[in-house]
This record gives C-alpha cells, sequence and structure tokens, in this order.
C-alpha cells in the first residue's frame, strides 16, 4: 500500500504534498528526524489529507495530479 499525503504548517500557512509506503515514519520525518530541506523550514506539520493506493505508480500519479493547478485548488479547499 502506498499513501498520498497533504501535510500543513498552520505557522506559515503552507502546503506539502508527497507519497510513501510508511506514512507514520514519513511524517516523523518531517517533523523530527530531517534538519534539512523544504519541510524542515515549516515545521510543524499536521496531516491535512490521505489517500491510500494498491501500487506506487497510481500513487505518483495522484501526487501529480495533487501538484497540479487543479489539485493545488482541491487542496485549498480543505479546512485547515
Amino acid at each position: 500500500m502506498f499513501t498520498v499525503y497533504v501535510l500543513y504548517s498552520k505557522a506559515f500557512n503552507r502546503h506539502y504534498t508527497g507519497y510513501t509506503s510508511n506514512l507514520d515514519a514519513r511524517i516523523q520525518s518531517h517533523n523530527v528526524l530531517s534538519n534539512k530541506g523544504y519541510t524542515f523550514k515549516y515545521r510543524p506539520w499536521v496531516i491535512l489529507f490521505t489517500k491510500e493506493f494498491e501500487n506506487k505508480t497510481d500513487a505518483m500519479e495522484y501526487e501529480k495530479w495533487l501538484k497540479s493547478g487543479v489539485g493545488r485548488a482541491y487542496i485549498n479547499e480543505f479546512p485547515h
């Protein structure tokens, strides 16, 4: 199983979209373990949205759609 997720940083009003096969470990990486990169700068992150997929290809396609203009507009409709 693969999970596409959208994180939200309330402190900075930022979103981050990604996919993973281990959501708990990935969230910990974004919020605790990593000391560099985009997500490090905007901590803390909370999960705004998740969707599970049977395979990596479908998860990657959905992640790509969420990062498109239409997908970003969809994400912006979620309550923050």
